[in-house]
């Protein structure tokens, strides 16, 4: 009882019982207390062992998905796949045909190391679940079609990525916000995949906006359970 009193808690528990079918917070509250709740009591979809995220990237006459750049610091090869899975599967529901590459500074086997090594072992794992995953790219090869033909010509991925996965929580921070302070993209989000039902976390510095945008979005992910 004394824990319902928590405002995340008892918006979370409400979901639960399907006395609402999503939940935006996180303007006056930290991320971790709005979506421990969720961890604990929504929990995540069958299948499913690791929750993360995706920002929606609107830049001038595209639009691009980038995950994971918010929930997990250093994700292992097989949640790497994973994320690179179920972030193809939540870009579809915002109109987006998913084409995803999985990033790295190598492009195949030009490069070596062991972060090109679990690039590697996470594109076995996202390929058993989706054929349009293909790894590792560099993002110039994954954007690019020349740079795409030289790096990586047999790929029906590189050239025309538009689900970009970063290999750590470093990487996908920086990326998401060079491409929104420098290249003006908007950026919407995170939307938290992988959870039974729909929570969204919102910056403490959100503004109305943002606000709008992320219960859009929530509402969407809702309409499509």
């Amino acid at each position: 009882r004394q824990t319902m009193k928590d405002i995340s808690y008892y918006a979370t528990m409400m979901i639960h019982l399907g006395l609402a079918d999503g939940m935006v917070s996180g303007a006056a509250h930290t991320t971790a207390h709005t979506i421990k709740p969720a961890f604990q009591i929504i929990k995540t979809v069958p299948g499913a062992s690791v929750v993360s995220s995706i920002f929606l990237m609107v830049l001038r006459g595209r639009l691009w998905a980038f995950g994971d750049c918010a929930v997990n610091p250093n994700p292992t090869a097989e949640q790497l796949g994973e994320i690179a899975v179920v972030s193809a599967k939540t870009a579809s529901q915002f109109g987006i045909d998913p084409r995803v590459a999985i990033l790295s500074y190598s492009t195949g086997t030009s490069g070596f190391g062991p972060d090109v090594d679990r690039a590697v072992a996470a594109l076995e794992v996202a390929k058993k679940l989706d054929p349009h995953v293909d790894g590792p790219l560099q993002f110039d090869a994954a954007v690019d079609p020349v740079v795409a033909a030289k790096k990586m010509p047999e790929s029906t991925v590189a050239g025309q990525a538009n689900v970009f996965i970063f290999p750590d929580l470093d990487a996908g921070n920086i990326g998401y916000k060079t491409a929104q302070r420098t290249g003006h993209a908007l950026a919407v989000g995170p939307i938290l995949q992988g959870l039974n039902k729909p929570v969204n976390d919102l910056s403490r510095g959100a503004t109305v906006a943002d606000i709008v945008n992320t219960v859009a979005i929530t509402a969407i992910q809702a309409g499509d359970k």
